[in-house]
């Protein structure tokens, strides 16, 4: 069956200008057959194919430490910009010896002072899965077998993710190539585990898009499970059912969030409490770490920042009122995507820590936030010199001749991190306020990702609505905007962005 508002598929060489002239490279603009739903040209197979090859891509360039780096010298895997996670904690975290997560303690001689594994159940039996994988044969051996096993696993993870974003809009499937040619995706995928979480989350978002709310908040749920952030979604969640008066389909995705949650963790929970908790009393007590605001801080002040949850609890709360304000004063409601996108960056903007990998939580809402390539683009290149940046600073401090990136070009390199983030949340929060700015709303649409949000009149918003005319389409007086005089043509290839929207026949038909 159709979707009701379904609309014409967007030719991104039509629309965007970057996009066009990176297209030349391949012979130019696609025109129709690139969007028909078959052949090898098809948007999900090209998306697929694409992130298959940056994948690769990002593998290679950790080929230095998976021969030397990481067992042999430590700087080499700075140096070489190599450094992954997964083969140190192979045997750090007892993997290596059998050591069953959460029941058992990691021993002494391998726990780098960890008590139990500080990862999430889910994540953690995703780690296990990889150990029951790996066959023996020697420490390094296994610890390089270990890293391929999670590649290939984490791959399918990326996989998940690009096609989801090519599917949440149904009329954007080459969204998608924006997640598959990301560099930072390339860099940072086979450092940690988050790629699991990221998996977990855009599915919960397609099925958001597809009106299953319960199923969203199922697999909410275990995202959650594997790493916290997710949980933020049910926050952008509740201002716009709030917003929109769909009280039951937030009630369901809330319940089924909950319960999927509780049936990972409770098996783990009940039987190994002290096992399970140490993620979260990690999370607690870790000082001030890299990336963060709070590091540049404690480095120029010279202080510790004992207190700095607290800051940081007051700055993430401060920053989730304006965002409730924003999306419940807005002229439009906002789409899902961008309430998204915003809560988890104000949540990694406020973090006592930025681990260089954090930028996969962003990379899939940001494309849907904001499906523009010179903005995405920027902000990738402020992600990809902070990458380096990490390197060379632990290069610096680890080295005996001190040589890379000193404490100030360090802290140079945060600040470049965080004005990108702050960068693209600007222009989000922008097309909050101005829908004319929203490229995904320049043909009418709504919130092609919003589910039962899509279409839906407010029933809730703090904006002052004004009595309309007979005439005016309801549509319109719903969302507190003010219709164009005659309908505007569909925007073409390098015309500037136009008022929303270019053609409201379909909505006017349905809110009527």
């Amino acid at each position: 069956m159709a979707h009701p508002n379904q609309r014409a598929v967007v030719h991104p060489t039509a629309q965007d200008e970057v996009a066009a002239a990176g297209s030349e490279l391949i012979g130019g603009p696609m025109g129709r057959r690139a969007v028909s739903t078959g052949g090898s040209r098809n948007p999900l197979r090209v998306v697929a194919l694409v992130l298959i090859g940056m994948f690769t891509l990002g593998m290679a360039q950790k080929a230095p430490c998976y021969e030397e780096g990481w067992f042999f010298g430590a700087t080499t895997q700075y140096s070489h910009a190599c450094y992954s996670d997964i083969p140190h904690l192979y045997g750090s975290r007892g993997f290596a010896d059998g050591v069953i997560p959460y029941y058992e303690r990691i021993p002494d001689a391998l726990s780098d002072g960890m008590e139990y594994l500080e990862y999430p159940v889910l994540t953690g039996l995703f780690m296990q899965a990889a150990s029951w994988l790996t066959p023996n044969g020697g420490a390094q051996f296994e610890a390089r077998i270990y890293w391929l096993v999670n590649a290939g696993l984490l791959l399918v993870c990326a996989l998940v993710i690009a096609l989801c974003v090519s599917r949440i809009h149904r009329n954007r499937p080459w969204d998608g190539l924006l997640v598959a040619l990301a560099p930072a995706l390339a860099l940072n995928a086979t450092i940690n585990w988050d790629l699991l979480a990221g998996a977990l989350t855009c599915a919960a978002l397609l099925m958001w898009s597809r009106s299953r709310p319960a199923l969203a908040g199922v697999l909410i749920g275990l995202a959650t499970a594997a790493k916290l952030y997710p949980v933020l979604l049910l926050g952008p969640l509740l201002l716009l059912c709030w917003r929109a008066g769909r009280w039951r389909a937030f009630g369901a995705a809330t319940a089924a969030a909950a319960t999927s949650w509780s049936a990972v963790n409770l098996p783990v929970m009940l039987p190994a409490f002290e096992g399970w908790s140490k993620f979260y009393t990690f999370s607690q007590e870790r000082s001030v770490d890299v990336g963060s605001l709070w590091l540049i801080i404690a480095q120029r002040s010279d202080t510790g920042l004992e207190s700095v949850n607290d800051y940081a609890i007051v700055m993430m709360v401060l920053g989730c009122a304006g965002i409730a304000a924003l999306a419940l004063a807005a002229p439009r409601r906002p789409r899902l995507a961008q309430l998204a996108f915003l809560v988890v960056a104000l949540f990694i903007l406020t973090n006592k820590v930025y681990s260089p990998q954090y930028v996969l939580w962003l990379i899939p809402l940001a494309v849907l936030a904001r499906p523009r390539w010179r903005d995405f683009l920027i902000w990738q290149a402020c992600e990809v010199f902070y990458f380096f940046g990490i390197w060379m600073y632990l290069l610096y401090r680890h080295g005996e001749e001190h040589h890379g990136l000193s404490v100030g070009g360090y802290q140079f390199a945060i600040v470049v991190h965080l004005l990108g983030t702050v960068y693209l949340c600007v222009l989000v929060a922008r097309d909050v306020l101005r829908p004319e700015y929203d490229i995904v709303r320049r043909d009418g649409s709504d919130d092609p990702g919003g589910g039962v949000l899509d279409g839906a009149p407010d029933a809730f918003s703090l904006r002052r609505r004004r009595e309309a005319p007979v005439s005016t389409p309801s549509a319109y007086v719903a969302w507190g905007a003010k219709p164009p005089a005659s309908p505007a043509p569909h925007p073409t290839a390098f015309r500037p962005e136009q008022p929303w929207p270019a053609d409201s026949s379909d909505d006017v038909s349905r809110e009527t």
